[in-house]
């Protein structure tokens, strides 16, 4: 193939030549559409005192930044359709809006804030006193803003100045507790759970049949090296079948990636080789599991092992800007492999999109020599 291929395939490998492992990682330097990332994650609360499930988020989850932003401009796009009605000109309209806007900004970040705070015993309740909780403090804040206010030189509402701050606080986090009661909901269905659990624990059966023919190769050979293999891929198994769905750290996912690469190793021998620059601090990063592994397979099945000579793999984490940048870059054999349907990278980037929303970022990139992934996640 003369040209690379588009993201969405999981490799299009060509004849690798002198090794140029040029990257960018600085997180602002992601601009591509597919590395932004518009909805979060969130499991809405069961139908009882408890949620069912203790892994699943609270609706209160609202400690993303995707989440506030839409918050913050769906309530300002209220009050500016809202002091229309008073307004009898653009400037006094301009006015009135800033007036309000300056009420309604400390009382929407003040009613996120305490929810992100309290997201864990305010998911605890039931329904029905999520509700009650969420109006009563969306009352509260909007009165607490008003009450920052200098009342008596803005007079903007009379007789009913504290009432009516209180009473419009209380029914936008009515709206935006629906949006965030719709959002979790629409993460609960079971095909979408399955799809997820899929996500996670998904590792491909001829990797399983390939490990087990090294093992057997190595068992009259290498009794020690074919227990130390098969220690690997116990781990890894354990790892994939684990359904919790929580995150783990994005050590952890290296520390499983060496293993799995480990493992290709006996396979492969000096055809595969293999590059760890790691920063210990990157390490911190909360990211979903099975992130690393599907991509480093991704690059085994279509770097190295089409290629007679072999190829070779280059793993580098490195802290950016309060950011966690990982990057994953293979050779291209010139002989192209069986081609893919892009199922890892779609996997791989809908997950993140799924636990950091806005604040992560997926870039694939591929030329004539190498094939490159790089995600940036929150630290």
């Amino acid at each position: 193939m003369a040209n690379p291929p588009p993201p969405e395939s999981d490799r299009a490998p060509r004849r690798p030549s002198e090794p140029s492992w040029g990257d960018s990682t600085r997180p602002g330097d992601l601009r591509s559409p597919s590395s932004m990332f518009g909805t979060t994650t969130g499991f809405g609360p069961g139908g009882s005192a408890l949620l069912p499930d203790p892994r699943a988020a609270s609706a209160f989850d609202v400690c993303h930044v995707g989440v506030v932003l839409r918050a913050l401009l769906f309530v300002h796009a209220v009050v500016a359709v809202g002091v229309m009605f008073g307004a009898r000109s653009i400037e006094g309209w301009v006015v009135q809006f800033s007036i309000g806007a300056g009420l309604a900004l400390p009382a929407t970040l003040g009613w996120l804030a305490v929810a992100c705070l309290l997201k864990r015993q305010l998911g605890r309740l039931v329904p029905w006193l999520q509700w009650v909780a969420a109006v009563t403090l969306g009352a509260a804040c909007g009165a607490g803003a008003f009450a920052l206010q200098d009342a008596g030189s803005l007079d903007l509402m009379g007789k009913l100045h504290w009432f009516a701050p209180a009473a419009a606080g209380a029914l936008l986090a009515a709206a935006v507790f629906h949006w965030l009661t719709l959002r979790a909901r629409a993460r609960l269905p079971a095909h979408v759970e399955a799809r997820l659990a899929e996500l996670q624990s998904r590792i491909r059966p001829h990797f399983l049949f390939n490990t087990l023919n090294t093992a057997i190769a190595l068992a009259r050979l290498d009794p020690a090296r074919t227990e130390t293999l098969l220690e690997d891929l116990a781990e890894l198994f354990r790892v994939a079948l684990n359904d919790s769905g929580e995150a783990v750290t994005l050590a952890e996912e290296v520390a499983l990636a060496q293993r799995y690469l480990a493992i290709e190793q006996v396979r492969f021998g000096d055809r595969l080789k293999v590059t760890w620059e790691l920063d210990e601090d990157a390490g911190q990063a909360r990211v979903p599991p099975l992130l690393l592994q599907p991509l480093v397979e991704n690059a085994v099945r279509h770097g190295v092992e089409p290629a007679p000579e072999g190829g070779q793999i280059r793993i580098r984490t490195r802290v950016k800007r309060a950011h966690a940048v990982i990057v994953i870059v293979n050779t291209m054999p010139g002989k192209p492999s069986r081609p893919g349907n892009g199922i890892a990278l779609r996997n791989v980037r809908e997950r993140l999109r799924l636990m950091h929303d806005v604040t992560a970022q997926f870039e694939v990139r591929a030329d004539n020599q190498f094939f490159r992934v790089q995600m940036v996640v929150p630290l």
